[in-house]
């Protein structure tokens, strides 16, 4: 585990083949799945007869067919007793259908996770309220009694309006994240703060001196402790308390101007807000916004997360050196926060738009080239594999080879769910990837484009005035 590695495929198959046990310090999933379907749908019983279950960007639906039934069967008959236990459970309850297809898939991912974890090592699981509580009784059968250690839930929007659309509840606002350890007594844990909030040190730090604000706490206390018994200028402590300090020390705080007096003259310490520590992080994270349209770092990928909220798992739950995987890696906001922070990195997709999108983000980042800086197994590695790809109908072929082709160039794939360069959604309009530069040759300031077409095939004449009219219709500097 030295090198830094991006690995196409199923994750199933790559854990399987590539990770060995106990290799692994950290785990963040943020697995797919499509809440915003009707929930009852999920719970409809599947004729059997439906396309093999499987992962895509854009598609995140699940079905109960023969994949999903031989798992299931392997589960029972191969896994730990209690997760076959649990998994037979889910299935008298829910029946034969498209939620417990997911479970069971995550259910025999989950496994694998476990077995390459660190003794010392932590996994975290980002979903939503579909199947939350599902998810939670799978990970309890997986890691086993005493390996919960939180249920963390982020804030990820302020309001949905959902009424206007006929909603009958509550908006749907957090989402959660399960936090396991693998073993029971030691695991990585590196204390975290946040700041505290301006309504709070408005309400709690009212005095201010100068620059400085402080609030006044108590100087009496319930229990005897030394000297703690004596008149302080001509007060005593409340009937049947004493004073927090000693006599020593009272006198200490009043040389460092840090008694206040009220206007009845009761003294009461002084507490100056830039000495306080920050808040110790608590299991509700309404400090991290979710990407907005005009953020920086938004790429324009459906289930991104921001980068602080990584950070902020990173930073908790592992040391620098440490391995970072991520088996649903998508547009790879886990593995750029784990190379910021010094980590070392696996990240798996089953897209090469997912791949594509993270050798642009690690380029773009830190200027991070596939084969030099890091190894990308799964890949096409001959023209007889490029002409697989492409010709792969099954699984959107055509579409992959678009993303991995634009990947060799470090080009930003458009396309599908941005629609132009201009981030509108509809056709791709002859654009399927960017590469942005600056013309300092030609003293220009702004930013450049190069438009980029893909073609798998059946190229001429055409194809050429096409993309120059393309060019031309968006004012880009040069097509590719």
């Amino acid at each position: 585990m030295t090198e830094n590695k991006l690995y196409y495929g199923d994750n199933l198959d790559i854990l399987k083949k590539y990770i060995p046990d106990e290799s692994v310090d950290l785990i963040y999933l943020d697995p797919p799945f499509n809440s915003n379907r009707n929930y009852n749908v999920l719970f409809r019983e599947a004729s059997g007869k439906e396309a093999q279950s499987q992962v895509k960007a854009f598609k995140d639906t699940w079905y109960w067919d023969k994949t999903a039934q031989e798992t299931y069967d392997q589960l029972t008959l191969h896994a730990p007793h209690q997760v076959s236990q649990m998994i037979r459970a889910l299935k008298t309850l829910i029946g034969e259908n498209q939620l417990l297809a997911y479970l069971v898939m995550m259910t025999v991912r989950l496994v694998e996770l476990r077995r390459v974890l660190k003794p010392t090592g932590s996994l975290y699981l980002h979903c939503d309220s579909t199947a939350s509580h599902y998810l939670k009784l799978v990970l309890d059968a997986v890691f086993g009694n005493g390996c919960f250690r939180s249920e963390i839930i982020w804030k990820r929007s302020s309001a949905h309006n959902d009424a206007k659309q006929g909603a009958k509840q509550p908006g749907r606002i957090h989402d959660v994240l399960f936090f396991y350890s693998k073993d029971t007594e030691n695991w990585v844990w590196n204390p975290q703060y946040r700041a505290y909030t301006e309504e709070y040190t408005s309400q709690n730090y009212r005095h201010d001196e100068g620059e400085r604000r402080f609030k006044s706490t108590d100087l009496s206390a319930a229990k005897p402790g030394g000297d703690t018994s004596y008149e302080w200028k001509g007060r005593t402590p409340p009937k049947g308390r004493y004073w927090a300090y000693s006599k020593e020390n009272m006198e200490q705080f009043e040389k460092e101007n840090r008694i206040y007096y009220t206007k009845t003259g009761r003294p009461r310490l002084k507490q100056y807000l830039d000495e306080m520590p920050d808040i110790h992080l608590q299991s509700i994270w309404d400090d991290i916004p979710p990407i907005s349209a005009q953020a920086k770092e938004r790429l324009g990928y459906p289930t991104q997360k921001p980068l602080a909220l990584m950070e902020r798992i990173i930073q908790a739950s592992s040391n620098p050196g440490d391995v970072i995987l991520d088996p649903f890696a998508g547009c790879g906001t886990t593995v750029v926060a784990a190379h910021k922070l010094g980590r070392r990195w696996m990240g798996i997709d089953i897209t090469h738009l997912g791949i594509a999108m993270l050798k642009y983000r690690l380029q773009d980042s830190f200027t991070l080239q596939s084969g030099k800086d890091y190894e990308v197994i799964g890949e096409p590695k001959s023209l007889e594999d490029a002409k697989a790809l492409a010709t792969d109908k099954e699984n959107d072929g055509r579409y992959q080879f678009q993303y991995w082709a634009l990947s060799l160039i470090s080009a930003r794939p458009l396309g599908g769910s941005e629609g132009s360069r201009k981030g509108k959604k509809g056709a791709d309009r002859g654009i399927d990837g960017t590469i942005s530069f600056y013309d300092y040759v030609n003293r220009q300031t702004q930013e450049q484009d190069i438009l980029i077409q893909v073609k798998s095939g059946k190229v001429s004449s055409a194809t050429l005035r096409d993309l120059l009219g393309t060019v031309e219709r968006e004012g880009a500097a040069i097509g590719g």
